[in-house]
């Protein structure tokens, strides 16, 4: 039997910034209706990753392949085309402060005409509430609003469309434990109610366990593990290991040499 084509196909993607080699030909499938984690160190090129998949990055090679449209190299027609199937999380939620909170979760309904103002109010103020805010923020500003207000706000915006696609870029980070759980919770949530498929990047391993369907380990500019969330805790693999359990020693060099050596005496 075929196995189904996947929903974003990556292969030999590549891209760098002068002499930095981020993404060194790495390989990627998402299957249609899954969230996957890719989990990384800081700098590895998670982000990268991401913005190389919206095409907001041009690659410097290989093929990213959404719903079988090629994006690497695509005109800005087919760039919108796939965009528009995609809601998005950003990491520090990136609302606009001179609009309300209404007008930010409607913001890609207004913008594609999709709706008229009042109408457009009423979808946000639905979707609001789909993330347990009430219609009184409606009407507050981003700067009246705390963290964890501005990532629900955030995320009523990446699912204000509807979206076959959803990316989440560390979506609990600067929140509290107890608020970090509300947020994993409403995307997990809200990824189920959409039959959406999620690519979600953090340093968070409690996210991790909690969105997750499939885990992948962005290392050295490629995978280099990827396979089920409950299988990431003992994967075998050293790098891995290492990683989700928060080990300062192992393969991956967290220390200056010098450091390491008098932290070892």
């Amino acid at each position: 039997m075929t196995p189904p084509t996947p929903k974003i196909r990556i292969r030999d993607l590549h891209k760098r910034f002068g002499d930095n080699h981020v993404l060194r030909g790495l390989d990627l499938d998402v299957p249609a209706g899954c969230s996957l984690v890719v989990i990384g160190a800081s700098g590895t090129g998670k982000s990268v990753l991401l913005k190389c998949i919206l095409g907001l990055l041009e690659a410097d090679g290989g093929s990213i392949l959404v719903d079988g449209e090629e994006v690497v190299g695509a005109d800005e027609a087919t760039l919108t085309r796939i965009r528009l199937k995609v809601g998005m999380l950003f990491q520090g939620a990136a609302l606009f402060d001179s609009l309300p909170v209404w007008e930010n979760v409607a913001f890609g309904l207004l913008a594609r005409r999709r709706m008229g103002r009042p109408e457009a109010r009423a979808h946000a103020i639905r979707t609001l509430a789909r993330v347990g805010l009430g219609p009184r923020v409606a009407d507050l500003y981003p700067a009246e609003l705390s963290g964890g207000m501005k990532k629900r706000v955030g995320l009523a915006r990446a699912i204000a469309t509807a979206p076959e696609i959803l990316f989440f870029d560390e979506p609990t980070t600067g929140l509290d434990p107890v608020m970090a759980n509300v947020i994993n919770e409403l995307i997990r949530r809200s990824v189920r109610e959409l039959g959406a498929t999620a690519i979600s990047i953090t340093h968070d391993m409690e996210s991790v366990r909690r969105i997750a369907d499939r885990v992948a380990m962005l290392h050295g500019g490629k995978i280099i593990w990827e396979g089920p969330v409950a299988e990431v805790w003992a994967s075998g693999h050293p790098v891995v290991d290492q990683f989700v359990h928060g080990r300062t020693e192992g393969p991956m060099a967290v220390l200056a040499p010098e450091v390491a050596a008098e932290a070892a005496e």
